[in-house]
């Protein structure tokens, strides 16, 4: 028994040791020269070379951000002459009262509170050659490198520099949404964030007393430069296409389909690029952050919606595939199943259906698929019912719906589509019938996408059933998009079911088609798309559209929408048009300049903050 608890109490002992040697750092090595002789000292050098934050550029290589000396004007409140401030500045009597305001967080602001103004390099001149025979004895001018945007356009796309918005963090903490923002609007400079730094390199060398060298105690890291970043983003088409929508709220998002390069990426309402870490915008952020409208929501990642009649080019193509219709089935205008709100002939093809966006029509082309009853299934219809749902969103899933696309944003909604348990639950019983989720066949109900899931839905007809992950960097430093980005995504509906569509989408830009309005014909340009309008409960329908052209050979994939704005066809059509017609010939045809006017008019007039709407009687389903 003794010589047991010996061998156990010898064990025991060792295992200390073992542990004790193991969790010193100081001890601890890789390399067998410092093993054998412990008068080695461990160094850590630093790579002499400075680090430089890399720059943003679009896609012809325009810098959109870029790190630079910016002049900051420290000046008091208390006994603050305005008058010889503006004198001082060049600025009129307006341009003084508007940029204290700005710089303010809120009104009331105490009178020591600091205020910061940014100047240009002419106006810091002025300031220390003039300053000294002024009324303005304490004013500090000072100069430090910031990220100084050069545009004003694309906000959720460039983001901002975290150690820059910590005036914008505090900010937000005093507000309920203020850490759903925090989270969401880093854009590219959050997401590229490591890329953009770069970082040091170090050397671990092990040297005796007299400084020699005795191999390593670490591995060497290599010095890497922040690099610049080309984004996919046609800068002027963005500034324009921010234009259009301005004050209201919606997204627009325009892509290349053949890339999957993001061109346009609109959030509106829309903000400038550098409010969120400008030092003297704290006034217009408590705006932003406490707007009803919530403009610091990056609408086409974020939000997830009900598509409308847009979502009728997807059934169409599942029901294709899965037989339940062809390419000229024809269905009556049946009112009694489904309204439709606009009268037009009878839709005796699906190029007819898509045309004048016939709800009936698709009604019950979704009835075909979901009530199909199977040999192996037909002594139980319910049992089908739930197959053919459960087939339906097996195939529709395949277009990157239901789950997160994988996009360069900082988050992005997944969107939803139903299952036939979720029906189960909801309904409270298995045997729902079709009558009880036929909305499923007109975009509305359970089913919600967001803007970036719309847009490449365009780009995969477009295609005739392939994308490339939207995104929005082209390149990092010489080198390409991220891997994923360059993969090929296939769908599980054959090219011929895709092909099948196309006639009934240019169909709606023509001459009895729900668009024909917003046709690009005249300047030789034939466009694809289908319009939705989708019933809201809270307000006003949201307009919809998605569209690519040429149809023939597709440039640009586009997807417009607009909360509260009406019919998609007077609404989102337009706007989707004139952005392709801007991408593809660089201006807008005469024929157009009014109209183009009348909408950024419109953009314009629509207000920054406004109440929320009242809540209306809810009318019949509608989708067009």
């Amino acid at each position: 028994m003794r010589t047991v608890f010996t061998t156990q109490g010898l064990l025991f002992f060792l295992l200390l040791v073992g542990m004790a040697a193991c969790s010193s750092s100081d001890q601890q090595t890789s390399d067998p020269a410092q093993a054998a002789d412990p008068t080695y000292t461990r160094q850590r050098i630093v790579v002499s070379d400075s680090l430089h934050r890399g720059r943003i550029l679009d896609r012809h290589d325009s810098v959109l951000v870029d790190t630079r000396p910016q002049y900051l004007l420290k000046l008091p409140r208390r006994l603050l002459d305005t008058l010889a401030l503006g004198q001082l500045l060049g600025w009129d009597s307006t341009t003084v009262r508007q940029r204290l305001a700005d710089a303010l967080p809120y009104g009331r602001a105490s009178a020591g509170y600091p205020i910061q103004l940014r100047l240009t390099a002419r106006e810091a001149e002025r300031v220390r050659r003039d300053s000294s025979a002024t009324a303005l004895q304490k004013l500090v001018l000072t100069q430090q490198r910031q990220r100084v945007y050069t545009t004003n356009a694309g906000a959720p796309v460039l983001g901002y520099l975290g150690a820059e918005a910590q005036s914008f963090y505090r900010q937000a903490r005093r507000t309920q949404r203020g850490r759903f923002y925090r989270l969401r609007n880093g854009g590219v400079e959050t997401y590229y964030n490591g890329l953009l730094t770069g970082h040091h390199g170090y050397l671990h060398p092990l040297v005796d007393a007299q400084g020699n060298q005795h191999g390593t105690w670490a591995q060497d890291t290599i010095f890497q430069q922040g690099q610049d970043i080309h984004l996919t983003i046609d800068a002027k088409l963005q500034a324009y296409a921010e234009k259009l929508l301005g004050g209201r709220k919606g997204y627009l998002v325009a892509l290349d389909p053949s890339t999957g390069e993001i061109l346009a990426y609109v959030s509106a309402p829309v903000y400038p690029a550098s409010t969120i870490t400008a030092p003297d915008q704290a006034g217009v952020r408590t705006q932003l952050l406490q707007d009803a409208d919530m403009p610091l929501l990056n609408r086409p990642a974020m939000l997830a919606n009900p598509p409308g009649s847009v979502f009728k080019l997807v059934n169409a193509a599942a029901a294709l595939q899965l037989g339940a219709i062809s390419p000229t089935t024809g269905f009556r205008c049946d009112q009694s199943l489904v309204r439709c709100v606009h009268h037009h002939p009878q839709a005796n093809s699906l190029t007819a259906g898509l045309q004048y966006s016939c709800n009936p029509y698709f009604y019950q082309v979704m009835q075909q698929l979901i009530n199909r009853v199977p040999d192996s299934l037909a002594q139980d219809s319910a049992a089908a019912r739930h197959a053919n749902l459960a087939l339906w969103r097996r195939y529709v899933r395949s277009f990157g719906l239901d789950s997160v696309l994988g996009t360069d944003v900082a988050r992005e909604a997944p969107g939803f589509l139903p299952t036939p348990a979720y029906y189960d639950k909801t309904r409270g019983t298995k045997q729902w019938t079709y009558r009880s989720i036929y909305s499923l066949s007109i975009g509305q109900g359970e089913i919600n996408l967001t803007g970036l899931q719309m847009a490449n839905m365009a780009a995969i007809v477009a295609n005739r059933g392939w994308y490339y992950l939207p995104h929005l960097v082209r390149s990092v430093g010489n080198n390409g998009p991220l891997p994923r980005f360059r993969e090929k995504h296939h769908t599980l509906i054959d090219s011929a079911n895709f092909a099948a569509l196309l006639p009934g989408m240019v169909a709606v830009m023509q001459r009895g088609g729900t668009a024909e309005a917003s046709s690009l014909s005249d300047v030789g340009i034939t466009v694809a798309g289908k319009t939705g309008t989708v019933q809201n409960d809270e307000g006003d329908d949201h307009a919809a559209f998605v569209g690519f052209a040429p149809a023939d050979n597709p440039k640009i994939a586009v997807a417009v929408y607009l909360e509260n704005a009406g019919f998609g066809a007077t609404a989102a059509a337009p706007c989707a048009v004139l952005v392709m017609e801007k991408y593809l010939r660089g201006s807008i045809a005469p024929k157009r300049k009014r109209w183009e006017r009348r909408i950024q008019s419109r953009a314009e007039r629509a207000p920054l903050i406004k109440a929320p709407p009242k809540k209306p009687v809810v009318a019949d389903s509608v989708s067009h």
